[in-house]
């Protein structure tokens, strides 16, 4: 892997981690276009939903001291500019894992400047935990 995205990646993930809006936000596409999937209902949106729903999540890992639980499951490389990166991502509550997770298949692009962005995101929500973890040991 590209180590200039290993950076990259790297500082995502701790944005995420520390529920930064601000920081987070510069790393997705004004042009970014997702899927959802929750107890088989679909739901597409692009880059304002996308950051009204970061902005809920952060609040509520703040108002409950939460802590996400991120784990980089693979990354693929796309093409010499795309590389998709798996990740699944749950929380903690007072020490205690939430019983479900969130699966983000998520792609990012390299831009005309170098640097990368968040461009596509397919998401599985609500997997059991236990199911998520089988996954990490394979």
């Amino acid at each position: 892997m590209d180590n200039l995205f290993r950076e990259f990646l790297d500082t995502y993930l701790d944005a995420w981690r520390s529920s930064s809006l601000p920081q987070l936000k510069n790393f997705i596409s004004r042009d970014y276009k997702a899927r959802e999937i929750t107890n088989g209902d679909i739901i597409d949106f692009g880059f304002e939903e996308s950051i009204q729903g970061w902005e809920q999540g952060f609040n509520f890992a703040k108002e409950n001291s939460a802590e996400w639980e991120l784990n980089e499951i693979t990354n693929i490389p796309l093409r010499a500019d795309e590389i998709l990166v798996i990740i699944s991502a749950t929380m903690s509550l007072q020490g205690k894992s939430l019983d479900t997770a969130h699966l983000f298949f998520q792609t990012f692009k390299k831009d005309s400047y170098g640097g990368w962005k968040l461009i596509r995101s397919y998401i599985e929500a609500g997997i059991p935990l236990g199911n998520i973890k089988r996954l990490q040991l394979n």
